[in-house]
């Protein structure tokens, strides 16, 4: 089974919660945490990742906080998944040169890098705004 971890779950969840709060406007870690039921130390790890990432920007002081580093719009999913999980390959081979597969000749590397490429692309299409917007519609569904 496919799966991103946890902490790229959560934090996906927390740029959308930005997104969706107007990305500009600053929010602390402890509202963040408290907003988002996760546990403070657990926040703080994934704002600084996302920090560290350029994804978020951070100001420091009294009534600092943290804010999305671009627009929505211009924010992929490929980029919050890499922040977390490293850069994007299904299996080994698809990337690495040469091989180091055990199977001698298996023929996969191919077809595995056009996978690869195909998921790739899936995540580099779909942004920030898009998943917040989906939200927002299904909220509104909600109240009606």
């Amino acid at each position: 089974m496919l799966r991103v971890t946890k902490l790229t779950d959560y934090g996906i969840a927390l740029m959308t919660h930005l997104a969706l709060q107007g990305g500009r406007e600053l929010a602390t870690a402890p509202k963040l945490s408290e907003h988002m039921g996760l546990p403070l130390p657990t926040v703080r790890k994934i704002l600084k990742i996302l920090t560290t990432e350029n994804l978020l920007e951070s100001t420091r002081g009294v009534s600092g906080g943290y804010s999305l580093a671009r627009t929505p719009e211009d924010i992929t999913l490929m980029d919050m998944v890499s922040a977390f999980e490293g850069p994007f390959s299904m299996t080994e081979c698809a990337t690495e040169e040469p091989c180091k597969c055990k199977v001698t000749n298996c023929g996969l590397r191919e077809n595995w890098s056009l996978v690869n490429q195909l998921l790739q692309n899936t995540l580099e299409s779909y942004n920030l705004a898009q998943m917040s917007g989906s939200l927002v519609d299904i909220s509104a569904q909600r109240m009606q």
